[in-house]
């Protein structure tokens, strides 16, 4: 789908103005997700028309009670329809509870289903999503909206069916008792209709702007009530104002939720005086005919008994179309994610590596980060976490890239801040494809290497390192589910991480806390490194960061970085100088180009851009050397 198309479809402006239909494609769809649970539903339909008919017998008891029962003294008849009344509400609860369990086993089949066709979607999208789209928006999706959604199914259409059946069964029983009164009650049935058109449109918006502000109040929680913004939020002193937008952004979802309510309340308000005139018309005209002798006191107890069994279920039949289509906007928001395109995919026939050398070649790469996926915007170069990729507007990331990196070499990536390292170790490892020119494996075009198997050849290290709230054993078998307990410990021997781990209480069962927060910077690293050694990749991709770290911890991580690197293909953005000079090439990046490249000698003598960094970032490390 063409984001262009994709915005238009879900913008908000254009969903107010359309009316409230029902979209035949829609429904097809919705049904994809009903039909394994047509089995359940059946069961639900089945019960459903049972307890309808069941609801149809009291009146014609309490008839009976009073045109035959009273006037004859007949006890044996009293004790049967006594018997009668207690037997329709005790059949109609087990048949409710029968309904509620399939009607279950069908809505949470559908949550089930929807909400993992959701993750596995989004799980394949390129990080062009990610960086584009606030991670609370995600998780309402997948809360309000999937359980939302399961509620068309499980919840509006039994209703419906419900409704169908009982006015039906209704409607008929009327006819058979007084065909004059039944048609002087469905007399009243055009001014139901008056009100759906207009409450319904009313409701819809209200319902997606509803969505909107539980999406905008989910990402606030998700950004400000989590370590990292915690932290920010205290170090900045911006609790007050993050107090203040929450409270704003949680008026507007309280403030319409009363909107909604007291739309709702006057739609049914109306709807209920509606009904009120039927049956004083009927009570008026049934009265006169009883006075006349024309109709049995027991028949007009019965037939009024019916009308709350007509004028109900038309009301509820008079809002499906707003109840339906407003639970249906549930769906069409999950559909907006399920529709976005995956960017990054497999060919058909896409090729599986076992082993690679690791010879990366890129030729030609241009490369330029494109708008978001969620609308029309211009292009933009989206950057790190860290800054490495400034936000400038229409511009290429990368231009003409051309260079070779053999089979266990260590190159390394040096360069002003935004110059586009990133960019490169983001292509290399196909978060992103390259705009023009192809990067090759040996030979071979990553886009024709199964992603599957091109992960398993790289192993990525990055400057933040991002640990799981969760166990170290748990966060190290990320790397390598069945790995076994000598495999762990050797891996995080080589990391110089095994005695500070030895050392805990609970060990390798130790829980590092959201983000790890619970270790040190240092520790985190050192963690990463093990994760990458027990993963044995072919391929290193690494970004130091060593700003932060005391000297023991910079010499601990540098010798686990020595074990990590040996005998691999390793892409570095280096900041330390012992990594550059022990690079077997230098590749100098400036504003998107490769202007220099070389050895740690060639460069210097070369006295360019590469001299220049050397005398101003790597000066206080010179005499470390």
């Amino acid at each position: 789908m063409h984001s262009g198309n994709w915005w238009r479809f879900v913008t908000f402006e254009e969903s107010n103005k359309s009316k409230p239909v029902l979209d035949r494609a829609l429904l097809r769809r919705v049904f994809q997700y009903a039909r394994p649970y047509l089995g359940a539903l059946s069961i639900v339909l089945v019960t459903i028309t049972l307890t309808s008919l069941l609801g149809l017998l009291p009146p014609l008891i309490y008839r009976e009670l009073i045109d035959v029962v009273l006037p004859s003294g007949d006890l044996r008849l009293l004790n049967l329809l006594a018997i009668g009344l207690f037997a329709v509400p005790l059949l109609t609860g087990l048949l409710g509870v029968l309904q509620r369990r399939y009607s279950a086993r069908a809505g949470e089949g559908i949550i089930y289903d929807l909400r993992n066709q959701m993750f596995d979607h989004l799980g394949r999208m390129s990080m062009r999503f990610f960086t584009n789209t606030r991670s609370g928006e995600i998780v309402s999706r997948f809360n309000n909206d999937v359980v939302g959604a399961q509620s068309a199914i499980t919840g509006t259409i039994p209703e419906i069916l419900t409704n169908i059946v009982t006015l039906a069964s209704t409607l008929i029983v009327m006819l058979t008792i007084e065909w004059r009164l039944a048609l002087l009650s469905v007399l009243v049935l055009p001014l139901f209709l008056l009100p759906a058109r207009r409450v319904g449109l009313i409701l819809r918006k209200i319902r997606r702007q509803a969505l909107d502000y539980n999406a905008e109040m989910s990402t606030q929680i998700t950004e400000t009530l989590t370590v990292n913004g915690a932290l920010l939020m205290k170090g900045f002193n911006r609790l007050p104002a993050e107090e203040a937008r929450f409270r704003r952004v949680s008026a507007n979802v309280r403030d319409i939720g009363v909107r909604r309510a007291e739309v709702s309340q006057l739609f049914f308000m109306g709807l209920g005086l509606v009904g009120a005139v039927g049956s004083a018309l009927v009570y008026w005209v049934g009265g006169w005919m009883v006075l006349n002798d024309a109709l049995t006191v027991g028949t007009i107890v019965a037939f009024t008994a019916y009308l709350t069994r007509l004028y109900g279920p038309i009301s509820s039949l008079t809002n499906v179309q707003v109840e339906f289509v407003t639970a249906l906007v549930s769906f069409e928001r999950v559909f907006e994610y399920l529709d976005l395109p995956i960017e990054i995919q497999d060919k058909p026939g896409a090729m599986r590596l076992e082993r690679v050398e690791g010879r990366i070649r890129f030729e030609d790469v241009w490369f330029q980060y494109q708008g978001p996926l969620f609308g029309d915007a211009p292009a933009m170069d989206a950057g790190d976490a860290n800054g490495d990729e400034a936000a400038l507007p229409i511009r290429h990331a990368l231009q003409a890239l051309n260079f070779e990196i053999k089979p266990g070499a260590l190159t390394a990536l040096v360069g002003p801040s935004g110059a586009g390292k990133t960019t490169i170790t983001y292509l290399l490892l196909r978060l992103y494809d390259p705009t023009a020119g192809r990067i090759t494996l040996d030979g071979i075009d990553l886009r024709d290497i199964a992603l599957e198997s091109l992960a398993q050849q790289f192993g990525i290290v990055s400057q933040e390192t991002y640990l799981f709230h969760d166990t170290i054993r748990a966060n190290l078998l990320y790397a390598k589910a069945d790995a076994t307990q000598a495999e762990l410990e050797a891996a995080c021997r080589a990391a110089n991480i095994h005695d500070m781990i030895a050392a805990l209480p609970d060990g390798y069962d130790t829980l590092v806390g959201e983000r790890g927060y619970r270790l040190s910077g240092g520790e985190k690293q050192r963690l990463a490194i093990a994760r990458v050694i027990l993963k044995d990749p072919r391929i290193l991709v690494l970004d130091e960061a060593t700003s932060h770290l005391d000297s023991q911890s910079e010499m601990l991580i540098q010798t686990a970085l020595e074990s990590l690197l040996r005998g691999r293909t390793s892409v570095v953005i280096a900041h330390r100088l012992s990594t550059i000079l022990a690079a077997d090439k230098i590749l100098v990046v400036e504003k998107g180009r490769i202007v220099e490249q070389g050895t740690h000698r060639e460069l210097l003598a070369h006295g360019g851009l590469y001299a220049a960094l050397y005398e101003t970032q790597f000066r206080d490390q010179v005499a470390a050397v």
